[in-house]
């Protein structure tokens, strides 16, 4: 038999259910290969392998007596560090949060443990999701899988590393820029922003809120859909929650599309890709018409301001988000705010112990968007810049509109660049930011985008292919991934950690 880490979650359910294979002996194949391995990659926070071995053997006697069993009964499955769960350290990479034990539970965890999910454990991630390269994390950088001395992207960098390394066969992540689809591309594994208001954010930590969406990681589609399917649906402690039916992703993704009409944005092959990703997303290209798809041109000519946009918006609503860490009820608290200078004695004590506490709490990425939001929103430059920033935001969703008159699903790379080494671009933040050039606009228009494997790279570096659909067109979007993943082996590909 397959070493049960090989396998797919779709696989490891068939054979828990065939009797081949029980809930402990897939969960501690696991945990002996991050006990291993996760030393060199780091993509875990928190491991708890009793608490993942307790949970599993609780599935093996309900399977033992007939009981009623959740659609993912016995695969484990790895969690982003912004996601409540309670009684358990939720930190969001930050020292901010680092004892926050929150007194509730995410939606999105619910279903997931409804499901019969074995949590084995909590992924690293940038300080409250705000970075492209996991190196941001107040705990220290993640590595790829494929090249340790290289990022896996970000900010969900723990989470794809932790499926890229076969140490969890699902995870989950949240995807504000770009933030599952841009680390699936790096790590070579498949990641999924839903459509804005299919997922529950409800507990979830919000960076900033009218942007953020909870997403599947896995090798492939059939997982990919399975997971999307258990996490979506309409909840009522999330407002902006979608009460739209959810179709059966995984019943229908061998289905063929009806008809095969793929957009070939055209900003998104400009100055700044590298010639290996555009030739690995134009061979995606010719096999889509090889299939029978019509592909055309079509343009967003608002995407070039997507950037600049986004980070108005994105840290605008990070500021008032993160207003609400000062010290005084949860989070990272100052031990010393005592006055230095004769200036600081006016300041109230309460308020030099909120400074001290917010500058000892947050890291140098968080508190530059703290302060460019606030800019953003301060009087008399509010007009100027947010919303002037929104214009532009509904002009990126009509040209997404326009071209989905003509297409059903759009396609380009996902990242400029395989991906990078630790370190590189730490100290240019604008260098970063333009890592997620090509999946910013998809959250600004709030519609769904997918990363799927197409390639290598000549040193051995992940390619990302993205497709875009309209809102809530996840199911044709994973059956058009499909018609490519069908053709290809890329999805199958793993690295080799020592």
């Amino acid at each position: 038999m397959i070493e049960p880490t090989r396998m797919s979650a779709v696989e490891l359910i068939n054979q828990m259910s065939a009797g081949h294979l029980s809930a402990e002996e897939v969960t501690r194949a696991y945990i002996d290969r991050i006990d291993r391995l996760d030393r060199s990659v780091k993509s875990f926070l928190l491991f708890d392998p009793e608490s993942a071995l307790t949970v599993a053997r609780s599935i093996d006697q309900k399977r033992r007596n007939g009981e009623h069993l959740g659609p993912l009964a016995g695969v484990p499955i790895a969690l982003k560090d912004n996601l409540c769960t309670p009684g358990l350290p939720t930190t969001c990479g930050s020292r901010m949060l680092q004892n926050f034990r929150p007194p509730y539970e995410a939606t999105v965890i619910r279903k997931l443990r409804e499901a019969d999910a074995v949590f084995i454990g909590k992924t690293n991630m940038d300080e409250f999701a705000m970075g492209s390269s996991t190196e941001n994390s107040a705990y220290g950088a993640t590595c790829n899988p494929w090249d340790l001395e290289r990022i896996p992207g970000g900010s969900s960098g723990g989470s794809a590393a932790s499926v890229a390394a076969d140490f969890a066969p699902l995870s989950i992540g949240s995807d504000t820029g770009g933030s599952i689809r841009q680390p699936a591309a790096l790590c070579g594994i498949v990641g999924l922003k839903p459509t804005y208001g299919r997922v529950s954010r409800y507990g979830l930590i919000a960076f900033a809120s009218s942007l953020d969406q909870i997403g599947p990681f896995a090798h492939d589609l059939a997982d990919t859909s399975l997971l999307l399917q258990v996490i979506s649906g309409h909840d009522p402690h999330d407002a902006t929650s979608v009460d739209s039916p959810v179709p059966d992703y995984l019943a229908t993704l061998e289905k063929p599309p009806e008809r095969l009409r793929i957009g070939l944005v055209r900003e998104f092959f400009s100055e700044g890709l590298d010639p290996e990703i555009e030739a690995a997303v134009r061979e995606a290209v010719r096999l889509y018409v090889g299939a029978g798809a019509t592909v055309k041109d079509v343009s967003l000519p608002h995407s070039k301001y997507g950037t600049a946009a986004y980070y108005i918006v994105a840290p605008a609503e990070c500021s008032s988000n993160l207003a609400r860490y000062d010290g005084t009820i949860f989070g990272h608290r100052a031990a010393d705010w005592s006055p230095r200078t004769p200036e600081e004695a006016e300041i109230p004590p309460l308020i030099r112990m909120m400074m001290a506490s917010r500058a000892e709490g947050f890291g140098a990425e968080v508190k530059r968007r703290i302060m460019l939001g606030t800019f953003a929103l301060s009087a008399g430059y509010a007009d100027q810049y947010y919303n002037q920033a929104l214009k532009v935001r509904r002009l990126i969703r009509n040209d997404f509109d326009a071209a989905f008159a003509d297409v059903d699903v759009l396609i380009g790379p996902t990242t400029p660049t395989a991906a990078f080494k630790l370190g590189e671009k730490a100290a240019d933040p604008l260098a970063m930011y333009l890592s997620d050039i090509y999946t910013i606009t998809t959250n600004l228009a709030g519609i769904p985008g997918l990363s799927i494997p197409c390639g290598l790279t000549k040193s051995g570096l992940p390619i990302g292919l993205q497709l875009m659909a309209p809102a809530f067109a996840e199911e044709n979007l994973l059956r058009t991934a499909r018609v490519f993943e069908r053709q290809t082996d890329w999805h199958t590909r793993r690295p080799s950690l020592a």
